[in-house]
């Protein structure tokens, strides 16, 4: 090879690599026909929407326990899907007792209807405006989920947050939702320290200033539904109804006993707590136990 041209090769690659980060990048455009559901990724450089592949085997009728809270949130999504107005949402309570699963569950319900779902992460609520501008006009109703959406004592930027979900949530277009869950009611650690402050000016009483900035934040949501610890009654029947949807799944003949309640009560004592997602995983172990035991006969 010439050496000028080799020469030119060498400096033309280096002018490409340098240009390369600066380039836009071409993404698929999201067929909203098929892709049921998208999560919002950042490259280093800019944030883009990429669609997910989503399981549609969680109805509402699986969980167990909380019905007041399904009964709420689906008539608030139905209000949506019919272009109707409806609330933003916060799902606060215990880990494991079906707040991700209930969200999950209405996109099963409603899919067919034109209903899609966008997981955003904490870290990446900043790009809301961009988020909402992107589904604008489009004939699909999206719900925007936050999974455990919540802050660590000294953190901060839960008031950048609050400043950005008030603006991007007010002009949200009426195909747009947020739905979030938390195991915090107000998002951020209360401290007793928060209270030390409270006087009395002229009659009134003025909480300290902080307590009212975290309070703040939950309060862009207009419908907050709590999810409490299980009882062992409510544990048992949520075993119940995990081991029969998997025994029926396999084929297994089974029924309830002592010694089956006995069993599930020790892996959740193991545990440590009593929820859907022990009983969920309990019922999978059992029902496995039992097939195994059933193959090596």
């Amino acid at each position: 090879m010439d050496s000028r041209l080799a020469d030119f090769l060498l400096r033309a690659e280096a002018v490409l690599a340098r240009l390369e980060p600066l380039l836009p990048v071409l993404r698929p455009q999201i067929d909203w026909q098929q892709s049921l559901a998208a999560r919002w990724q950042h490259d280093g450089r800019s944030g883009f929407l990429t669609p997910v592949k989503v399981s549609l085997d969680m109805r509402l009728s699986d969980l167990i326990g909380v019905d007041r809270q399904c009964a709420q949130l689906a008539r608030n999504t139905q209000q949506f899907i019919q272009g109707l107005p409806a609330n933003h949402a916060l799902l606060w309570g215990s880990r494991g007792t079906g707040k991700s699963s209930l969200v999950r569950a209405l996109l099963a319900e409603h899919a067919a209807a034109g209903l899609r779902l966008i997981e955003i992460e904490r870290d990446h609520l900043a790009d809301l405006p961009r988020v909402v501008e992107l589904l604008s006009g489009l004939s699909q109703r999206f719900v925007l989920f936050c999974d455990d959406l919540s802050f660590e004592a000294g953190e901060g930027d839960y008031r950048v947050l609050k400043t950005v979900l008030d603006g991007s949530l007010e002009r949200a277009p009426d195909n747009v939702l947020l739905y979030a869950t938390s195991n915090r009611r107000h998002l951020v650690p209360e401290k007793q320290s928060d209270n030390e402050n409270w006087q009395h000016v002229d009659g009134e009483l003025h909480p300290n200033e902080a307590v009212e900035d975290k309070i703040a934040l939950s309060d862009r949501f207009g419908l907050w539904l709590s999810f409490y610890p299980f009882t062992q009654e409510h544990f048992l029947d949520v075993v119940r109804h995990w081991v029969q949807v998997h025994a029926e799944k396999a084929g297994l003949v089974w029924e309830w006993d002592e010694t089956l309640e006995k069993a599930a009560i020790r892996w959740a004592l193991g545990r440590g707590n009593r929820n859907g997602r022990c009983a969920y995983q309990f019922a999978r172990d059992w029902v496995g136990l039992q097939l195994l035991s059933k193959a090596d006969d």
